[in-house]
């Protein structure tokens, strides 16, 4: 199986280290280089191959926003997943429209670390539970959309659900005894009901317009 390669951006060195560790002995993946920066990032991009970046928010030079935007127009087959600290919800938005495909809290466990890797790796986007925590406060306390809601179907509602906690498209196929192309049916259809342009915007809209059960996600 071929792993992963893993570039990890933050301005720690000890915890760019300890993560290291950690994703050298996952079975999928390898890290292939650190930077401490965003610009280190990107001078180092050109020559090292990778297809996932662990990329921190706040950092000195240039930050995760900045360097995301930047990888993207060089690469943007890149999966950047955006490592954040409780308290930085607000630049949750900010790294999801420069094209990041997850968000992982920095205190998330090996077990959940492993899945997504294995998410992320397989085209799909992963947030760790606290993101949907966030956009729920966000949106909930405000009216829905003012345009009509669409009528969506019961499984195309499962199919939504199991999106939310992060399901990679195999599990959801597996899991609802469809194939795994009857799933990206589902979620071609999903995205284009709602007018999304991708999975993040149909998770906001959907949390929104409560098209989806929280207590069964977080």
């Amino acid at each position: 199986m071929a792993k992963n390669k893993i570039i990890i951006v933050d301005d720690h060195e000890i915890f760019r280290k300890g993560l290291r560790m950690v994703l050298n002995k996952f079975d999928h993946s390898a890290v292939v280089a650190e930077a401490s920066d965003g610009q280190e990032f990107l001078n180092m991009l050109s020559t090292t191959e990778a297809n996932i970046v662990l990329m921190d928010i706040q950092m000195p030079v240039m930050n995760g926003i900045e360097a995301t935007v930047k990888a993207m127009e060089l690469k943007p087959e890149l999966n950047i997943i955006a490592l954040s600290m409780f308290g930085e919800e607000h630049y949750l938005q900010s790294m999801l429209e420069a094209g990041a495909k997850g968000f992982l809290l920095k205190n998330i466990d090996r077990d959940k670390l492993y899945k997504a890797i294995e998410v992320i790796a397989a085209g799909n986007n992963y947030f760790s539970e606290e993101f949907l925590v966030f956009f729920t406060r966000k949106f909930l306390s405000k009216p829905k959309d003012s345009k009509i809601t669409p009528k969506l179907s019961d499984r195309e509602l499962e199919v939504l659900t199991l999106i939310a906690t992060g399901k990679t498209d195999k599990e959801i196929a597996d899991a609802l005894f469809i194939s795994e192309r009857t799933v990206n049916g589902h979620r071609a259809n999903l995205i284009s009901k709602t007018g999304s342009k991708n999975t993040v915007n149909l998770l906001v809209y959907a949390i929104k317009n409560k098209l989806i059960d929280l207590d069964n996600i977080c």
